[in-house]
């Protein structure tokens, strides 16, 4: 599922959209817009360019923290017990290894 705008008013009566994950999270928060139609743009602008914007990186080197140790992640136990298939039993493909009969030429292939 996508993420979607919700359109509201803040503190001093002016449209602003917000852009919200599929979790709820809060993605982004747009400038204040005048009216409706206004705002409607403003999305569209987004929907338009936000694919395909470049990132830009304004931090210098010293404000970079260094990254958080990688874990990894536990090994999942499956819920339901390692069932095969008995040696005893015949694959169900077993008939397409065996050689394939001669089927007739069709009857349209002779001169009319």
């Amino acid at each position: 599922m996508a993420g979607k705008f919700e359109v509201f008013l803040d503190s001093d009566s002016r449209f602003r959209f917000r852009l919200t994950a599929p979790d709820g999270t809060v993605m982004a928060v747009s400038e204040a817009y005048e009216d409706k139609s206004a705002i409607a743009a403003g999305i569209a602008a987004v929907r338009e360019c936000a694919g395909t914007g470049l990132v830009t990186d304004l931090c210098t080197a010293a404000s970079v923290s260094a990254p958080a140790p990688v874990v990894a992640p536990a090994k999942v136990q499956p819920a339901c017990d390692d069932q095969r298939v008995p040696a005893t039993r015949v694959h169900s493909f077993a008939n397409a290894k065996a050689p394939r009969r001669q089927v007739p030429s069709p009857r349209w292939t002779g001169a009319a």
